[in-house]
């Protein structure tokens, strides 16, 4: 696994942990130690691949859907992908690259972005919903919008959504509302009804072999996580 790659997943835990601060003090704790289950999950967690093609920290369905009205007007080639002409697919891989997010270049890899969502009712702007047979890809743009290259003859457009569930196969959501598997992770482990306390917090970093941070501070303990991250590994095996 590239550095690249685990620095993003310590990016994901970081904020996951940001967002915990509020409760993180030194007096109340989650028991009195993190269980061995609990201590496995979260070395689980810290291993955790991001989804395929998750965004970058800080890119909104909205700037998905800003990105994509850049290519109205752009007529369909089919196979093209760039402004001088571009299919469905290609429109999508576009929009993501230039918003810094790898991904694959026909729909039938496209259909695997990101995490998937429920229903139509349950889209949100920059989402990405395939039809059956995984035959054409549209961004969902919101307000019962979306922006795609539909054919040959026409250009990327932006119009009203004419499918309906039993239309489509699947729906992506790329950006960081779609849980990765790291912050799902710590959301399982870290109950939301619960005090989480900098002792359990650091029960957990030593329990990968890291070192604990003597400080509650969470700077400190996200400081104690990105060692775990190496410290806790064996050599040889993978991140």
């Amino acid at each position: 696994m590239a550095i690249t790659d685990a620095l993003s997943r310590i990016g994901e835990i970081e904020n996951r942990m940001l967002q915990l601060s509020s409760r993180v003090g030194t007096g109340s704790v989650v028991g009195t130690g993190a269980s061995a289950s609990t201590a496995a999950s979260f070395s689980q967690t810290m291993g955790a691949t991001a989804a395929p093609g998750a965004a970058p920290a800080g890119v909104t369905g909205s700037a998905i859907v800003e990105a994509a009205k850049k290519y109205l007007g752009v007529p369909y080639v089919f196979g093209g992908e760039d402004a001088s002409g571009m299919d469905c697919s290609g429109l999508v891989q576009r929009v993501l690259a230039d918003l810094g997010i790898d991904a694959p270049r026909v729909v039938s890899t496209q259909q695997h972005l990101g995490e998937e969502v429920g229903s139509l009712a349950d889209a949100q702007p920059g989402d990405l919903i395939v039809t059956h047979n995984a035959d054409h890809i549209v961004i969902y743009a919101g307000d019962g919008m979306i922006i795609h290259a539909p054919y040959e003859g026409r250009t990327v457009s932006l119009q009203k959504n004419y499918l309906t569930d039993a239309d489509i196969k699947t729906i992506r959501r790329v950006t960081a509302a779609g849980a990765s598997p790291a912050a799902a992770g710590l959301n399982r482990m870290l109950p939301s009804n619960a005090d989480v306390s900098a002792a359990t917090l650091n029960s957990l970093i030593t329990s990968m072999g890291g070192t604990a941070s003597a400080s509650p501070n969470i700077t400190d303990l996200i400081a104690a996580a990105r060692m775990s991250m190496f410290a806790g590994r064996s050599p040889g095996s993978a991140l």
